[in-house]
């Protein structure tokens, strides 16, 4: 076995690779292709929502036929509700929600996204939902160390531990092409929360990544909402690999915020999984996801 940044790989060379390229070079290739609507006509962007549907049908059918498909599950729901959005609200910024327990990949097939976007020249921004996080440097100072803030009790995953009334409006303002100032939380054992001191540009894709973009006080704002799972021990080599090499965690302070991050899955992340509108596979092979969002990408702009 390998790994790939934080993603874990089997070695097994997915046939897929191949498929998914041909689907591509027939998009490329194809000399029938329908003349580009006027996208500011209600008609055009009807045409494109109808045009979309039936391309993401085609894809899901051949997803499901791969090994390791990307997406598990699908709010059947989601096609007519994006459809409806597209159509009436255009000048509307799209907002990606990325949720999902710790180390199942959403880090990962975040950058996974913004970079295959930035190949194509789209605008994009990446916030993460961990700049949310409330000020708790005078708890933290109170019982001496984070750490014993958490032995007491406090439950640093909680939504009442985040600052969601300020996430909420900084995802409304970026939605409608305002830049913003987010929050900035110190990683480093302080539990210092410096406002508005992170500058997010409203690009016309904006990606947020958390375990905050699906609670009840802002999971409706959002566009896209993906929700990433993995097996428990493919995402525990994972997170304990990431915490003693990268982050110099001794192997038991790594297991114990391990067993609380499994604790705190249960109670905020894993019921979220009904309410979005996809369930991506993290333990699949990102060059299958690049090439699926390529797909995604050529289907949307490959009009004469």
């Amino acid at each position: 076995m390998c790994y790939y940044g934080t993603h874990l790989y089997t070695g097994k060379i997915m046939d897929s690779d191949n498929i998914m390229q041909s689907l591509l070079d027939k998009e490329y290739n194809s000399e029938d292709k329908f003349l580009k609507p006027d996208f500011n006509s209600r008609s055009g962007r009807e045409f494109l929502a109808f045009y979309l549907h039936a391309k993401f049908k085609q894809l899901m059918a051949f997803d499901k036929k791969q090994s390791a498909p990307m997406f598990i599950d699908m709010n059947p729901q989601f096609a007519n509700n994006f459809s409806r959005r597209l159509i009436t609200n255009p000048k509307k910024h799209f907002l990606i929600g990325i949720t999902g327990e710790s180390a199942s990949g959403k880090s990962t097939i975040c950058k996974t996204i913004k970079t295959v976007i930035s190949e194509f020249a789209m605008p994009v921004s990446i916030l993460s939902t961990d700049n949310y996080f409330n000020d708790i440097s005078e708890l933290i100072e109170k019982h001496g160390s984070f750490d014993k803030l958490i032995e007491s009790g406090y439950d640093i995953d909680a939504p009442s531990s985040f600052q969601l009334n300020i996430l909420r409006q900084d995802l409304i303002d970026l939605s409608e092409g305002i830049d913003i100032k987010a929050p900035s939380y110190m990683p480093n054992g302080t539990g210092i929360s410096i406002p508005k001191s992170l500058p997010v540009e409203s690009k016309k894709i904006i990606i947020v990544e958390g375990i905050a973009t699906m609670f009840d006080e802002v999971r409706d704002v959002f566009d896209i909402k993906l929700y990433v799972e993995a097996d428990k021990e493919i995402r525990k080599k994972r997170f304990m690999i990431r915490a003693c090499e990268e982050r110099n965690q001794t192997p038991e302070n790594a297991l114990q915020q391990w067993n609380y991050l499994e604790t705190s899955g249960g109670n905020y992340v894993k019921n979220n999984r009904s309410l979005s509108d996809f369930v991506l596979n993290g333990n699949s092979d990102l060059k299958y996801f690049s090439q699926i969002l390529e797909y995604l990408y050529t289907v949307t702009n490959n009009f004469q």
